[in-house]
């Protein structure tokens, strides 16, 4: 197999949370051009049918499931309906995730905190585990948890700590899991995306520009990252390129947490 050929993933399928917009739509695009069919979930039907039908157009099976995977029982919904489908899932890539809520961490209800992490942590468990028991099973697979560089550091000037909570447990999981279970031939790794320019973050930013400029003043490449740089990350981790790579975390930033 030549380096090339390793990064193709003809003849797997992949499931991405959040894959019809943003971040998740630019990872699933860059899987399916390596070749992988999609399942995408997502809570809005009619934007998921919008991304099917543009990726559709590389050739590849594009399924979609309508599911919240916010809370636990949503995710195992999901998970259940993709693997009804009937096709075994070979890539498992975890991306739904959010702030949400800029709150002060003394101001947050325990019952909003349950939540929070639900959606940052929980469901990303619940998915692992509902899709890595196949896997497992088949001594094949790969998961890809996407964390933040708000793991291992808290973000100046914002609130919602239960974000930077959320993601670091992410990624002790991925490692703890990792470890689990590499011996049975299913790796688990991370990306941790810095800052983007997705739909939500131009937003808010629009509504706060002296947190664009706070931002963009600490990015050493000095400006954001753009959707797509992070798909070609998405099909390392996912596919046989990075065969000798599990628990890892591969940070794609532009240089933020440099200093």
């Amino acid at each position: 197999m030549g380096v090339l050929d390793s990064f193709r993933l003809n003849g797997r399928t992949a499931m991405v949370t959040g894959g019809s917009r943003g971040l998740g739509r630019a990872m699933a695009g860059a899987l399916a051009e390596a070749g992988a069919d999609l399942i995408l979930v997502g809570r809005e039907q009619a934007q998921l049918l919008v991304t099917q039908r543009e990726l559709l157009r590389l050739g590849n099976t594009v399924e979609i499931v309508v599911a919240d995977v916010a809370t636990p029982d949503g995710a195992a919904n999901a998970c259940d309906e993709a693997l009804a489908l009937g096709q075994p899932i070979d890539i498992l890539l975890n991306n739904v995730g959010g702030r949400r809520e800029d709150v002060a961490t003394e101001n947050v209800t325990v019952e909003q905190w349950a939540g929070y992490l639900d959606l940052n942590l929980t469901s990303a468990l619940v998915c692992c585990q509902k899709l890595g028991k196949p896997m497992l099973d088949r001594g094949r697979g790969s998961i890809v948890n996407i964390t933040s560089i708000a793991g291992p550091i808290a973000i100046r000037g914002i609130g919602g700590r239960h974000y930077e909570t959320a993601k670091a447990a992410l990624a002790a999981l991925t490692r703890s899991l990792a470890a689990d279970w590499a011996g049975r031939g299913v790796r688990v790794n991370a990306i941790a995306p810095g800052v983007f320019a997705t739909g939500p973050n131009q937003k808010w930013f629009a509504e706060k520009p002296e947190f664009e400029q706070s931002f963009l003043g600490h990015v050493p490449m000095e400006r954001f990252g753009e959707p797509s740089e992070l798909g070609p990350a998405a099909v390392f981790l996912a596919s046989d390129a990075s065969s000798y790579v599990t628990g890892a975390t591969l940070v794609v930033d532009g240089g933020f947490t440099l200093w």
